[in-house]
């Protein structure tokens, strides 16, 4: 077969972003399917031998399920093991708890924000939502307000912070450090949540909506006071994680300052090697979580547990899938030559590398409107970026940054096409235009609170 014509890159990278938005959006496919025949289409047009064009999209793939395939697992076990056992319930109870009723709005958002990192987002609203509809039978007012807090922390800790599969597999694709990823989403999140909450202020003056009788959606049912767990053994699956795969990050970057090789840190650095995996993080937390299920609302035991795992792994499954094959695909990019194409295009435009910001939040915003998903934008815009920027030693500020970007620009744009519009409307009980004037700019919103933070810290505190 006579050899095809070699494309210019650029050109390449214009063919992979039509056919997976043109399969998306316009022809139905599955994300999955459109990523996987996209990373095929990108590696047969790239250069290399003919009989090696279709396996290494099956390596990379498989490269990328060996990164992500466990903690994903792990995660959405435990995101069910804290519905199952009300360790949910008592987190949210207790955040209203604490803050009373005056800041109840204040409370929801706090307990989206907490909820969201382990627990998927559709999962958390249908939660909170009954909580928000007591509110308002008891206060007669703010309604709209209620459920806006509850979008304004959870949203945001879902596009930002791992385990939740969008911001884990931008930090596996851009080669961040677990750890850092989530402290620093953590500290970007908190500006755009309290932005999102002015806004839920004003959009609840501006339209007051009342709780209508008549909604679609199964909401949450409450769990009796007397069955909850404690908050602190609550708080275990949530927390636990996070400390663990922190503590390694904040001890290797102490024990990278000491010059001493025999010291303390280097001896309890090995041991945060193991603690601060994130499978085994995860896998602990998974432990713990189902220990709460067992202990407290003492189901049929074996068989429920088993039910359990098996839901949650049908879910976590279909995740692995999109971001495995997000993987591949920006490997296909790397090999087709994208990276060197377009730091050719922007010689000398951006000495500091502050563009890449720019560009991630605005490739992963333009994906968002187009088909939808936040998780598809993001893992999408960071195959892309992780294509352009090699090792990232160029950008002048830690990767970190980069990821929080495209991370927020995977919120700005949700209309009719993305799902969690459809949870607010549907649980939530508005109209689709009541909808579109609340859900869509407060997104938009967070997204840009997220890249303005993100922005400013690459300057202050570039982390190099």
């Amino acid at each position: 077969m006579p050899d095809l014509p070699q494309l210019h890159p650029l050109v390449i990278l214009a063919i992979g972003i039509l056919t997976i938005v043109g399969l998306i959006v316009f022809f139905r496919v599955h994300a999955f399917v459109a990523l996987i025949v996209t990373a095929a289409l990108v590696s047969f047009l790239a250069p290399g031998e003919p009989g090696e064009k279709l396996s290494r999209v099956a390596g990379e793939f498989g490269n990328a399920v060996g990164k992500i395939g466990i903690v994903i697992a792990f995660a959405s076990v435990i995101g069910t093991c804290l519905m199952e056992s009300g360790a949910a319930d008592r987190i949210v109870r207790s955040f209203v708890g604490f803050l009373g009723e005056r800041r109840a709005p204040y409370a929801l958002m706090g307990s989206g924000y907490v909820l969201a990192m382990p627990v998927f987002f559709d999962t958390v609203f249908y939660l909170l939502v009954p909580l928000a509809r007591s509110l308002y039978f008891h206060t007669k007012k703010d309604y709209l307000l209620y459920i806006v807090a509850i979008v304004a922390g959870g949203a945001i800790t879902h596009t930002l912070v791992p385990p939740t599969p969008g911001p884990l597999i931008i930090a596996t694709q851009l080669n961040v450090d677990l750890g850092m990823m989530i402290l620093m989403g953590l500290v970007v999140a908190v500006p755009a949540a309290l932005a999102g909450m002015v806004f839920a202020t004003v959009i609840n003056r501006v339209m007051p909506i009342p709780v209508r009788e008549r909604h679609n959606g199964t909401a949450h049912e409450p769990i009796p006071e007397e069955q909850l767990p404690p908050l602190l053994f609550s708080l275990v699956p949530v927390l636990l994680p996070v400390a663990m795969i922190t503590s390694h990050t904040i001890v290797s970057a102490l024990a990278k300052a000491d010059s001493n090789p025999d010291s303390s840190l280097h001896a309890v650095q090995k041991i945060t090697v193991v603690v601060g995996d994130a499978n085994f993080a995860l896998f602990i937390s998974m432990l713990s979580a189902i220990a709460l299920v067992l202990t407290n609302r003492r189901p049929g035991m074996r068989r429920t547990i088993e039910s359990i795992t098996d839901d949650s792994l049908l879910s976590a499954g279909v995740i692995i899938l999109i971001t495995a094959a997000g993987g591949a695909f920006g490997a296909m990019l790397k090999v087709a030559g994208i990276g060197e194409a377009i730091q050719g295009v922007f010689a000398g435009a951006s000495p500091s590398g502050l563009l890449y910001l720019l560009m991630g939040f605005g490739i992963a915003s333009v994906l968002k409107v187009a088909q939808g998903s936040s998780t598809v934008a993001m893992i999408t815009g960071a195959s892309m970026l992780a294509a352009m920027i090699g090792d990232g030693s160029g950008l002048g500020y830690h990767p970190v940054y980069l990821a929080l970007a495209i991370g927020s620009g995977s919120l700005v744009g949700s209309w009719m096409n993305d799902s969690g519009f459809w949870i607010f409307a549907r649980m939530g009980g508005l109209t689709e235009r009541e909808t579109l004037k609340s859900w869509t700019p407060l997104l938009a919103i967070l997204g840009c609170s997220g890249m303005l933070t993100s922005l400013m810290l690459a300057v202050i505190l570039p982390l190099r």
